[in-house]
């Protein structure tokens, strides 16, 4: 029955959808045996209650922007509400159309980058995600991102959760690969996600105000990135990677010819061939760009450690928790490298 409710059009008229809902209802439970008109009956009361706060809600919407034009800022919080709603429903379509409403006329009042955005933003990426829509759900995470790095400083709690939540998600695109990127274009997502860590970090250790403790998730997210990283480098056949010499090189042949006289006259020619050390250029490749990222998990292992020293807001339980943490790290960075050195064979 709800889905029923939602082909109905909210740009109608409200008379219209009423009446609408009303003539489905009743052939609807026209066809129903007589033992089943009694649920039915309850949940056609259900939908035609349901249909009423929607007309209801269109029709308060209509009359504001009659009254106060179509980009009043009052429309922010109606067109939200309505979105709310329709989510309640499970509606996630109607719901997006409705939160995009209210996000442009946020943009419109409140100018590009305003606080009153971020939850409409959010809703959005909840709802998209609902209908699995990944490059509608990226894009607005790196909206969300973006405002949020505008308006906080790295010192306020709401730049470090825009940072976790959108390395989150990041980490979760290259894990799951949910943009369906090919292996070249997930490699590069994974290292731009490690120097986005890496700048984020670098530049809240230069405020005296960033308290070391509140870097734990950003190390953690970026030691991730860079394990992933490192896993799939050593898991890709060394041919893979482009060596650092010159794949093929030239060879002059000689041989023994009879000209048209019948004489023996001696012809060259040039012939391109695949140089003998392409092959091993690969394998150092491949041992360079592991080498780098085994780098960077055991400078953020130190960080860690770092942490953990000078550290004097870390509970004796959390402290504990980093304990165990590094221990892990080192120990999966341990075991990744003994495996990466095996893998250069191949």
């Amino acid at each position: 029955m709800f889905n029923l409710l939602r082909r109905i059009n909210c740009t109608n008229t409200v008379a219209f959808s009423v009446l609408l809902l009303n003539l489905v209802v009743v052939a609807f439970l026209q066809a129903q045996e007589p033992d089943e008109v009694s649920s039915n009956a309850t949940e056609a009361s259900t939908a035609l209650e349901i249909s009423r706060e929607l007309a209801a809600r269109q029709s308060d919407i209509e009359n504001m922007q009659g009254e106060l034009g179509v980009y009043d800022a009052a429309l922010i919080e109606a067109y939200s509400d309505f979105a709310g709603f329709y989510m309640e429903l499970e509606d996630y379509s109607n719901a997006i159309r409705f939160y995009n409403e209210a996000l442009q006329i946020a943009r419109i009042n409140t100018g590009l980058y305003s606080e009153q955005q971020l939850p409409i933003i959010e809703a959005l990426i909840d709802n998209n995600g609902k209908l699995q829509e990944w490059p509608e759900v990226d894009d607005l995470h790196q909206l969300n991102y973006h405002i949020s790095s505008r308006l906080y400083d790295f010192s306020d709690s709401e730049y470090m959760a825009a940072v976790e939540d959108f390395g989150g998600w990041k980490l979760r695109v290259v894990r799951e690969n949910l943009l369906d990127l090919n292996g070249r274009r997930l490699l590069s997502t994974a290292e731009d996600l490690s120097d986005f860590y890496k700048r984020v970090i670098d530049s809240a250790e230069l405020h005296v105000d960033v308290k070391p403790e509140s870097l734990l998730k950003m190390v953690y997210g970026k030691t991730e990135a860079d394990l992933t990283l490192a896993r799939s480098i050593a898991a890709t056949p060394y041919t893979s990677f482009e060596g650092t010499a010159s794949r093929y090189v030239n060879q002059t042949r000689c041989q023994n010819t009879r000209n048209s006289q019948g004489q023996v006259v001696r012809q060259c020619f040039t012939v391109q061939v695949e140089n003998p050390r392409y092959r091993q250029s690969q394998r150092d490749a491949k041992q360079i760009i592991l080498r780098r990222y085994s780098r960077e998990i055991t400078g953020s292992i130190e960080r860690l450690h770092f942490i953990k020293e000078t550290s004097r807001e870390l509970t004796n339980s959390e402290r504990q928790q980093l304990e165990i943490r590094i221990l892990e790290l080192t120990t999966e960075s341990e075991q990744l490298l003994r495996v990466a050195r095996r893998a250069l064979q191949f």
